[in-house]
């Protein structure tokens, strides 16, 4: 059986921090449940946005810097597709190179919120708006060039659509888009009528703040899906998060899905956070995220039934004992914390529904991130050794 291909992009800042994180977490995840998955790194390192400032001698080469970053991802994404990628992990990198990428292969973000009994399903539009599009500098101004589809609008919410029924038997109770809608001239009135025909629901068009004002008011009813443009998502999708209870940006992934055609849905996880260069090479950022992304592609895209769960209980009993990194009030690095969660994950593991196998892979095979018995791979060997003695 062919190993599960998986992309690996990285941005500057904590990219080359977090990068190996990721693959050995991932790496051990596969290992305990019997598999095998090929990690694919892109050979450009992209760059941050404090990375192009400290570079780029002005605007001109920060725009050309911009575009070649931009290019070289949508290429790598696109390779990825055409070989068999089951999906991408990226830390982040600068945001105008990552929107045009997102503009060109139609990306959207998809994250499940629950609030208390209500399901709330939130798709944000990352392909167009003032986010996405071009900018023309002139002398002492920047004229920033962006669209709106219909085409794109309707691609985004039929996705949506669907999403929310594989998530929620039911379906939708209720679709809302949440758009600055007011600034189109009715345009998109128009579309949000022609998908309520089209899909049989009742599309409704929120400006943002009114969005805002029944959240607060309400909350949110149960099986909403409200589709939103960045312009406001890209700021509420963090408050939503820690309006419901579900952690801080700085533990938290995220999934993003590419619609364009070539590229198949292609997943792409991300850190909620950003490129945090402050803490690059200091081995202090958070690695959470990037643990939880590991898990999530192992369970969804690598056949390891109850990966997130298991990590997610190894995250719980190294917080507990004291595992933490500073930003969230502890002292311990990041490698530290790494260490503590897969020692953790080792000594409660339990295979899911297919069950875990003995490895029987010659050493360095897999993916090739650790030689077996040598270097790390033997560090989280002893770790696992001695949670189970201790156990």
């Amino acid at each position: 059986m062919t190993a599960p291909l998986i992309a690996l992009a990285v941005g500057r800042g904590t990219g080359p921090d977090l990068a190996p994180v990721f693959e050995r977490v991932l790496d051990r995840i596969t290992r305990l449940h019997g598999r095998q998955v090929r990690v694919e790194r892109s050979p450009r390192t992209y760059h941050s946005y404090v990375s192009l400032r400290a570079e780029a001698a002005g605007t001109a080469e920060i725009a050309a810097l911009t575009e070649q970053d931009a290019a070289h991802y949508e290429r790598f994404c696109r390779e990825q597709a055409a070989a068999g990628a089951r999906a991408v992990f990226r830390t982040a990198i600068n945001a105008q190179s990552l929107y045009l990428v997102r503009q060109r292969l139609a990306a959207v973000k998809v994250e499940p919120i629950t609030a208390g009994d209500a399901r709330l399903l939130l798709v944000r539009d990352q392909a167009q708006g003032f986010y996405t599009g071009e900018n023309l500098h002139t002398p002492g101004k920047v004229v920033r060039t962006m669209e709106f589809s219909r085409d794109v609008t309707e691609q985004v919410v039929r996705y949506a659509v669907r999403r929310a029924r594989e998530l929620w038997t039911e379906g939708p109770a209720r679709v809302q888009l949440a758009y600055k809608y007011h600034l189109l001239d009715g345009a998109l009135d128009d579309w949000a009528q022609g998908l309520s025909a089209e899909l049989g629901l009742d599309v409704a068009l929120f400006q943002p703040d009114t969005v805002n004002r029944n959240l607060i008011a309400h909350g949110p009813a149960d099986r909403t899906l409200l589709v939103a443009g960045n312009e406001w998502a890209d700021i509420m999708h963090v408050v939503l998060l820690d309006r419901y209870g579900s952690e801080r940006q700085e533990n938290r992934c995220t999934e993003n899905v590419h619609l364009h055609p070539e590229l198949n849905g292609l997943p792409e996880y991300q850190t909620v956070h950003g490129s945090a260069d402050d803490l690059a090479g200091r081995d202090l950022v958070n690695p959470l995220a990037t643990v939880r992304a590991a898990a999530r592609i192992a369970e969804r895209h690598a056949d390891c039934p109850g990966a997130e769960a298991a990590v997610e209980a190894a995250i719980a009993a190294a917080q507990a004992a004291g595992a933490r990194t500073p930003d969230l009030g502890g002292t311990a690095g990041t490698t530290a914390v790494v260490d503590a969660v897969l020692a953790s994950l080792a000594g409660t593991f339990v295979p899911g529904p297919a069950g875990a196998v003995e490895d029987t892979r010659p050493a360095g095979a897999g993916q090739g991130i650790h030689p077996a018995g040598t270097g790390q791979d033997a560090a989280d060997t002893a770790d696992a050794t001695a949670t189970a003695a201790a156990r």
